[in-house]
């Protein structure tokens, strides 16, 4: 049984198909914002936004008991709390991760619509948080 059948069975189909439409929304929202990390100008609003995508994917897969995708927006929503308190722009090595952790939640939200057995390996160099969040 894949990923989507699975959360047919444990949940209401109108949940699960809400929960894949606003992820599928957030995915596709992720690379803009962060590629608009390189400027000042857009710093502040655009960590704020990533922020709260990572926070919301969070928690409605927790909901879900999609511990995969959990597990990376926790990791993806701290170190967005950090660097929600720099001035910006970001730094490459800062917008390289997340571009690479969009990808990520790309690969999963995939995952679970082709009703994949298992969610993708995670990408081992997510875990490598970059030390510099922000461009000296």
């Amino acid at each position: 049984m894949g990923l989507f059948s699975r959360l047919e069975v444990d949940f209401d189909l109108e949940i699960v198909e809400d929960f894949i439409s606003h992820y599928s929304i957030m995915c596709e929202n992720m690379e803009p914002l962060i590629i608009g990390l390189n400027k000042i100008d857009n710093y502040e609003e655009n960590m704020g936004e990533l922020f709260r995508i990572f926070h919301n994917m969070k928690s409605a897969a927790g909901f879900l008991k999609l511990d995969a995708i959990v597990k990376l927006a926790t990791l993806c929503e701290d170190v967005a709390e950090e660097a929600r308190m720099l001035k910006g722009p970001a730094s490459e090595e800062f917008i390289d991760w997340l571009l690479m952790v969009s990808d990520q939640f790309e690969k999963y939200r995939q995952n679970i619509e082709n009703d994949d057995e298992y969610f993708s390996m995670l990408e081992p160099l997510i875990i490598k948080v970059p030390v510099n969040l922000e461009r000296d």
